[in-house]
């Protein structure tokens, strides 16, 4: 009798010699976090960086990653978000690509009481509950930074200013931080500013386009340029080529992309800087991972930096994150941290440059 009872009850307490055992509940489905990445064509970052690491610190935590990539495309964005709110995900983690398509998706989520994380970008008067990405005012004044020490002491040096979307915030704050290094500069003629022309949708062709169309207009003078990233920065040292300009205009970038660093070995880029997005992602990671979880005690104690949203006037519980300059004599720390291979860097032409850095020995 006491095995056919222990057989009809098997998930009530009946244990051997008739003691009560405790009871296991059965395991639910894991919680899922949304993600929407923004492209593939901005920046290399998104697929080649962001998804495996934060896959991977998702899977660790067996949090279930519902990851998609936004093409650029703004319909295809809310398309997803709308999917990811209808399987009712414990936290939705965006990369805007307009303040418009990351509010109409926000307001949804709260519709659905689900939080949101504004990843790398903030969506301006948006009403996302945090935010994770990088102090942009700091990355701007090291990019003008970068660019005055590769001027040196050339006084009345023309410089054009290759923006990024007047759309991303981050690009808004990335001009911030270069006009608190370059204004004084250019009030007292230190320097003179060409041109400061922001790129629709971060679109390298288009700033490319731009650039050579005020670079013509100054009648192909330019002593230095302000390129919000390295993709920007690929296109215009692709027309300061066509001008045999190349390696003698300093231009800068940001991101520390293969290419822009290959360009800065190359010296044709003079600067570009390097934001860790693998610390990026492992704070948004911990951070998602906290609320997926019902813990936003923890989540709060995670984000205890405010970025002020000027549009809706209010504080957004932050993390904020350091970047760092990066020079032709400093790439090689880079590679000796693993965040670049030097087979990457150094393949084809470079292999001379790479020696002469102890890139290939690193």
């Amino acid at each position: 009798m006491a095995t056919s009872a222990c057989l009809l009850f098997l998930l009530t307490a009946c244990g051997d010699a008739g003691q009560g055992a405790p009871t296991l509940p059965a395991r639910g489905p894991k919680p899922i976090v949304g993600v929407i990445l923004p492209d593939r064509t901005t920046s290399t970052r998104w697929e080649e960086q962001d998804r495996p690491l934060l896959s991977q610190a998702f899977n660790y935590a067996d949090i279930e990653p519902f990851m998609e990539n936004a093409e650029g495309d703004e319909a295809k964005f809310a398309q997803i978000a709308d999917e990811m709110i209808r399987r009712k995900v414990k936290v939705l983690m965006i990369t805007p690509l307009s303040a418009a398509g990351g509010l109409a998706v926000q307001k949804k989520a709260k519709a659905a009481n689900i939080p949101v994380i504004d990843y790398d970008r903030v969506t301006l008067g948006g009403q996302a509950e945090y935010h994770v990405g990088f102090d942009s005012v700091n990355v701007g004044q090291l990019q003008a930074d970068g660019l005055l020490g590769c001027l040196g002491d050339k006084q009345g040096a023309q410089i054009i200013e290759i923006e990024g979307a007047p759309t991303d915030h981050n690009a808004t704050l990335f001009t911030q931080g270069q006009k608190s290094r370059l204004s004084s500069k250019y009030d007292s003629g230190a320097l003179k500013l060409v041109k400061s022309q922001p790129v629709a949708d971060w679109d390298n062709k288009l700033g490319g386009q731009l650039f050579e169309q005020i670079l013509s207009e100054n009648n192909n003078k330019v002593d230095g340029v302000v390129a919000a990233n390295d993709g920007l920065a690929g296109a215009v040292i692709e027309v300061l080529r066509r001008k045999n300009l190349a390696g003698k205009v300093p231009v800068t970038g940001q991101d520390a992309t293969v290419d822009g660093l290959r360009a800065v070995l190359r010296g044709e880029q003079c600067i570009t800087v390097y934001k860790p997005v693998r610390d990026e992602a492992e704070a948004a990671a911990r951070l998602a991972i906290a609320i997926a979880r019902g813990d936003l005690e923890g989540a709060d104690d995670l984000a205890t930096g405010n970025l002020r949203d000027p549009v809706a006037r209010r504080d957004i519980k932050s993390v904020l994150l350091g970047a760092t300059l990066i020079k032709k004599d400093t790439v090689r720390t880079l590679v000796t941290e693993g965040i670049v291979k030097p087979q990457e860097l150094c393949a084809g032409d470079l292999a001379q440059a790479c020696a002469q850095q102890d890139i290939l020995g690193g």
